[in-house]
Order: C-alpha cells, then sequence, then structure tokens
C-alpha cells in the first residue's frame, strides 16, 4: 500500500463533527493510512486537526475544551448573529501548525463565495484558522469571512460532501464519511414554519452530500439523526458512534485497499 494514496472525504455536519474523530481513530487503530484530507464545515475542523498533527485522542482533548463561547461571539454586523472570530482564535492556540503549506497531510477546506455562488478550496498554502473559519461560516447565523474582496461562507452550501476535491487532491482511493445523510428524527414531524423550512433545506443538503457518494470507494454514514447540530455536549456519544460505524466496515476497507493496490490503482 506504499504507493497508493489514501483519501479522506470529510462533510459538515456541525457539532455532529466529533464524530470524524471516532473515524479517524479507527482507521488510526487498524493502521489504515491518511494521505488526504478534504473537509467541509466541521469536517474541515476535525480534517484540520488530524493534518496539523493531532492524533485522535488529542482532537478528543481539544474538543472537550469547547465551549460555544469559544467559537462563537456577539456580532454587531448585520450580515450575522455571531460572529465566528473566536473560532480561528481557538484553532490557533489549539493546533501545533497554523500554515496550510506546512501540514504533515495534504489538506483542503471548502467555502463558498456569497456574492458568486463559487466553491472556494482553500489548498496547498494559506492561513488554516482563516480556511477553518470560512468553511464553518454558516449563512444567517455567523457573519461571512472577509478575505480578498470576497465574503466567504460555510462551503456546505454547496459542496457538504467534498468527494470531488479529495479526488482532485490526488486520492487512488477514498473514504467518505457522510454525517448528513443520516437525515434529522429531532424535529420529529414539522409543525410550523421554522421546522418546514428547517427538513426542507436538510433534503436539499442530503441530495447533493449523496451525488458525491460516487466518488468514493467506501462510504461511512454514523446515525446521528436523533442529534441536533448544535449539541457539543453529547460529544462523546457522537465520537463513539463514528467509531463504531468504522468498525463495522474495517474489514471491508482492508480488502478494498489490497484490492485497489493489486489493480495498481
Amino acid at each position: 500500500m506504499k504507493n497508493l494514496r489514501v483519501g479522506l472525504a470529510l462533510s459538515g455536519g456541525g457539532a455532529r463533527g466529533f464524530a470524524h474523530v471516532g473515524v479517524l481513530k479507527a482507521l488510526r487503530e487498524n493502521n489504515i493510512p491518511i494521505d488526504i484530507i478534504a473537509g467541509t464545515s466541521a469536517g474541515s475542523f476535525a480534517g484540520g486537526a488530524f493534518a496539523a498533527g493531532l492524533e485522535p485522542d488529542e482532537i478528543i482533548a481539544v474538543g472537550n475544551k469547547i465551549r460555544w463561547s469559544d467559537i462563537a461571539g456577539f456580532s454587531y454586523s448585520r450580515r450575522g448573529i455571531l460572529s465566528n472570530i473566536p473560532l480561528g482564535e481557538f484553532v490557533r492556540s489549539n493546533f501545533p501548525v497554523n500554515r496550510i503549506e506546512d501540514l504533515r497531510i495534504r489538506f483542503a477546506a471548502c467555502a463558498c463565495d456569497l456574492e458568486t455562488g463559487q466553491e472556494i478550496v482553500f489548498r496547498d498554502s494559506g492561513d488554516l484558522p482563516t480556511a477553518i473559519r470560512a468553511s464553518c461560516a454558516i449563512p444567517g447565523i455567523f457573519v461571512p469571512v472577509d478575505l480578498d474582496g470576497k465574503q466567504l461562507i460555510d462551503g456546505g452550501v454547496i459542496t457538504p460532501m467534498p468527494g470531488k476535491i479529495t479526488r482532485e487532491l490526488g486520492a487512488d482511493f477514498m473514504i467518505a464519511v457522510d454525517l448528513i445523510s443520516c437525515g434529522s428524527t429531532y424535529w420529529g414531524r414539522p409543525t410550523n414554519l421554522l421546522g418546514t423550512f428547517f427538513q426542507s433545506a436538510m433534503m436539499l443538503l442530503r441530495a447533493a452530500s449523496k451525488f458525491q457518494h460516487f466518488h468514493a470507494d467506501v462510504v461511512l454514514e454514523p446515525q446521528l439523526s436523533h442529534i441536533r447540530p448544535d449539541e457539543i455536549d453529547k460529544r462523546d456519544e457522537m465520537v463513539e458512534i463514528g467509531y463504531r460505524t468504522t468498525l463495522d466496515k474495517i474489514e471491508t476497507i482492508k480488502t478494498l485497499l489490497v484490492a485497489a493496490q493489486d489493480n495498481g490503482r
């Protein structure tokens, strides 16, 4: 498997992103190499932490320190309720590397240009905290991140699952982790305008995320539908679900990796 470049595509999902850490932990324990990571929103945080050199248990320790006040502050802007400047400061303080070009693993974070709708991919070089901030700037909640004359928002708007980008970075074998496709049951049946809007928006995200599955050799779909994207306090449960989901498919992953190597990808 020396010459086979294994890529990991990590979807968005808000606080559900803790499940990504469980996936990383299971892959690491089973000696599955990870050469490339692309992440959107929460996936950019988990993937960026790993690419920066933090081991899964260290990411869990960093995650255990997170409170909403650590990643969001009040905004005086009319463009969003909150600012995620604190998120950038948190990354800068807790990740061992802050420049994308210095990461130990090739990495990309996906954002979106609010004005043009263009996909913006941070890769190869640049400031990692800024890239993660932009990828996590949920429109309407967080103020867009201003960079080079652009207003950047959460990449999940157009790229909830960065499968295509992972391939473009050079992945020969790809594992996709989709935290969106499981749906959302915590709302129950919509009974008001907000619920109807939210469920409809989630349907669009699920469809866009599943569309990227065809890029992957293996798709992992942790079942998190009962957990809201803001329930940080359920981090341990989410890590465990991601871990168990990966272990359930670990033999399939190993078999397909060997087959891909034998086929000379």
